[in-house]
């Protein structure tokens, strides 16, 4: 399907909903991005695809053309770094297998963090986060919401601060795969693999450029150019990289809540002239409403 680069299209390929770290339901999600005028949405929730059936369905109640998504974490350079994969086959037995490994690396990483937490004797702390989580693997904005519920903290902000953010008791590295074997769990199921919110990884223009170059050598396919929170200089960076190393660009608001104006749906940057949108590279996706 290559999507037209039109100034009339509103177009996010990451986000998030209830099937991760998302604060809405992909029906909400979709209604929401119909409501914020996005003709085009990727739903690429972390380490899974639980949430595109349900997306599907609402997409083509409002008038959405919803992308295949995902955002997949793995390791560079013992770093977490965060792929996004688009358009894909979702029915790939191969990549259904890697999602599977990868939701136990979470589970393990979930049981990990609430150990490290003990100290705290919030009775049942793992429990409580996986219902925040709706019966899914919790995350640390997970484990935060039960902090609040106990008392602990007074806010999410604050359990970040003390207990959950970078280098604090809870910040727990997962069991990742490394980006090579990634970005080819997306391309073996027919996808394109995109560097995601480059960034907000905290590496030195030098780092960054490593790790655009072995993405693409690893064949990576895209780079988020224009993403939420980013300065005109992140973007102006951004395209040099993308051009440096002859990658697709991407673009996405990786929206997680409402409320937060810097990062809402289809409040994105314009994306630079003279680079390749990644959507012109996708397949035709069978059964998508038509933006009018």
């Amino acid at each position: 399907m290559t999507i037209p680069q039109d100034p009339v299209l509103c177009i996010d390929l990451h986000c998030h909903s209830t099937a991760s770290d998302g604060a809405l339901t992909p029906t909400e999600l979709l209604a929401r991005a119909a409501q914020r005028n996005v003709t085009h949405l990727a739903l690429t929730d972390h380490d899974t695809v639980k949430g595109l059936a349900e997306a599907q369905i609402a997409a083509k109640a409002n008038g959405v053309v919803l992308i295949p998504g995902i955002e997949l974490s793995c390791l560079w350079r013992s770093r977490t770094i965060h792929v996004v994969g688009l358009d894909f086959n979702t029915d790939d037995s191969g990549f259904r297998a890697a999602l599977e490994q990868q939701h136990k690396n979470r589970w393990a990483r979930a049981a990990m963090i609430a150990d490290r937490l003990s100290k705290l004797a919030i009775p049942d702390l793992l429990e409580r986060a996986t219902t925040e989580a709706s019966g899914d693997v919790p995350g640390r904005p997970h484990f935060a919401r039960v902090m609040v519920e106990a008392g602990t903290v007074k806010n999410v902000a604050q359990a970040f601060k003390r207990y959950l953010g970078a280098g604090k008791t809870g910040d727990v590295k997962a069991y990742w795969p490394e980006l090579d074997e990634v970005v080819r769990w997306i391309n073996s199921a027919g996808g394109l693999a995109v560097l995601a919110h480059p960034r907000k990884y905290q590496l030195t223009a030098t780092k960054l450029r490593e790790l655009t170059a072995d993405f693409r050598r690893a064949g990576g396919r895209a780079i988020e150019v224009s993403t939420s929170g980013q300065s005109s200089g992140d973007l102006g960076f951004l395209t040099e990289l993308c051009t440096r190393e002859k990658l697709l660009a991407s673009q996405g608001s990786d929206f997680h809540f409402p409320g937060a104006p810097w990062c809402e749906l289809g409040r994105i940057m314009k994306m630079p002239d003279g680079l390749e949108p990644v959507w012109h590279h996708f397949k035709q996706i069978p059964g998508t409403a038509t933006p009018g």
